[in-house]
């Protein structure tokens, strides 16, 4: 009698569990298929900039800038993804890219 209680509810769990891999897995496939579209944007948006000699200025952020300075990589990175919302790797890259510029 036990055994026709326990298994309904273990196919249930189990089939729980597949939904949520299968949620998971479709996050991550549009999340690289979105990452790759606009991969595909940015580098059009390139050649078109390039072909019309445009500059394109980079955007300044003083505060990261002058954590940088004072040689506080780690408050940079924490500014500069207040300020932009990137994700940890993007703002690590930004902030040595920075460093880099302005000869800290």
């Amino acid at each position: 009698m036990e055994f026709l209680v326990v298994a309904p509810l273990v196919l249930l769990i189990l089939g729980l569990i597949m939904a949520v891999f299968s949620a998971s897995a479709s996050t991550n496939r549009d999340r690289r298929r979105t990452a790759a579209r606009l991969a595909a944007i940015e580098h059009k948006l390139d050649a078109v900039i390039a072909h019309l000699g445009a500059t394109v200025p980079e955007p300044e952020y003083p505060a990261v800038e002058e954590l940088v300075r004072q040689g506080r990589p780690v408050h940079a990175v924490r500014a500069y993804r207040a300020e932009t919302g990137a994700d940890l790797l993007t703002a690590k890259q930004a902030v040595d890219a920075i460093k880099a510029r302005i000869g800290a």
